[in-house]
């Protein structure tokens, strides 16, 4: 079994709240890492996709709690709205931490509902696809390195060969283990149905499934692109309301996923447009129908593909190194742009331009120049990530580094 990243933070929450809720799109581990756990623990540990267990925790949850004896994990909790309140009497009459460790393959954040029943009792760890530093065996520190300004004594002890391959194939564990460029296409097709016709029906009544997939596709060739709402419901023949239901259903289910733009000035963030990205870019490349021949021949795809890698790389970083860091891009409007913008809690910030290219000039590191310029102390690194193999100094607080680095030691 591939060991998982994130394993530590869950035992962390499990030391300290009586609930926490390992939450990820399907297909991603959960149930894998939530029954290793459970074995280690001695935790008892229920599925709700047995149809007898689901039958007994929605005909009676305040008795199906109840009746648990010690700690217990209940996976795909999403498919008993019900037990959430019966968890929370449980959980007032007894807060002892570790009590529940539950998983979810839908954002029970964005139901207000579900979230409301738990608040200040469940704690919400994230769980993403394969990064690429597990299925390298390690633990990456690239976000360590890009705050501490110790990228130059980074271990480029990975290789980068052949990242159209890996974009293809993406992270996802089921997906990875066909062998077959044809028995992948038919996983993800299969995975987006279970996903689109089952899931969203179930969370939310929704009039027109046969719109989703078209929609999915659609987003799918904008990734990495700024969200333009009028130009993708002109294209979906979709009025605005329902665009943006649909949306938000995409993103309950962890298909997609808005990147928020970035602001010195905390007031003008949530005005401006949020750039756009597929939570895999092995689905990404799916939905757009390119193959690794594809991607090696067409830069701009590449390119686009490349940046949702590292955007989906980081955010799985940031669920295991510090979850308080935020994830955005910034977007002048002259037209400067950095990728990523990253800040800390302490408001310290880096950031990291995309390249997909052997070899960087000076105006590849002109955004990030400005933004250095302007933030002064708080800037803390900036790192502009390329195809090549060497990290270079390009200034103060400036690196060329190669994509390697975001899973090497």
């Amino acid at each position: 079994m591939i060991r998982r990243n994130i394993e530590h933070a869950v035992r962390e929450a499990l030391g300290d709240t009586p609930v926490v809720l390992l939450n990820g799109a399907r297909q991603t581990g959960k149930t894998t890492l939530a029954q290793s756990m459970a074995a280690q623990s001695g935790a008892q540990y229920y599925t709700l996709d047995d149809a007898a267990t689901l039958a007994l925790a929605v005909g009676d949850p305040t008795g199906f709690i109840r009746n648990l004896e010690g700690p217990a994990v209940l996976d795909e909790i999403q498919k008993a709205p019900g037990l959430f309140p019966a968890i929370k009497l449980a959980v007032d009459k007894n807060r002892s931490p570790g009590r529940f460790l539950l998983t979810g393959s839908a954002n029970v954040m964005t139901l207000p509902r579900l979230s409301e029943s738990l608040a200040g009792r469940m704690e919400v760890v994230p769980l993403f696809p394969f990064s690429a530093g597990e299925l390298a065996g390690q633990r990456e520190r690239f976000l360590e390195r890009l705050f501490a300004g110790t990228l130059a004594k980074a271990k480029l002890t990975a290789s980068a060969d052949d990242l159209a391959a890996r974009l293809v194939c993406g992270g996802y564990p089921e997906a990875m283990q066909r062998k077959s460029e044809a028995r992948r296409t038919a996983w993800f097709a299969s995975y987006i149905s279970t996903i689109l016709l089952r899931d969203v029906r179930d969370l939310a009544r929704v009039d027109a499934l046969q719109a989703l997939p078209n929609l999915l596709k659609l987003l799918g060739a904008r990734a990495s692109g700024l969200l333009n709402l009028a130009d993708v419901g002109r294209d979906a023949g979709l009025p605005h309301t329902t665009l943006a239901r649909y949306l938000s259903l995409l993103e309950t289910v962890f298909l997609v996923h808005r990147l928020p733009a970035w602001s010195p000035n905390l007031g003008k963030r949530l005005v401006k447009a949020p750039k756009l990205h597929l939570v895999d870019t092995g689905l990404a490349c799916h939905l757009v129908g390119a193959n690794a021949r594809r991607l090696a021949d067409d830069r701009m795809l590449f390119g686009r593909m490349l940046e949702s890698f590292v955007v989906s790389e980081l955010r799985k970083q940031i669920s295991w190194i510090d979850p308080q860091i935020t994830l955005n891009h910034f977007r002048t409007t002259s037209g400067s742009e950095v990728d990523l913008v990253l800040e800390r809690a302490d408001g310290s910030v880096a950031g990291a331009e995309v390249k997909a290219s052997a070899s960087a000039t000076v105006s590849d590191f002109a955004a990030l120049q400005a933004l250095r310029d302007r933030l002064g102390k708080k800037f803390v690194g900036g790192v502009v990530l390329y195809t090549g193999d060497q990290i270079i100094p390009f200034g103060d607080k400036l690196w060329l580094v190669p994509l390697q680095a975001l899973w090497s030691t």
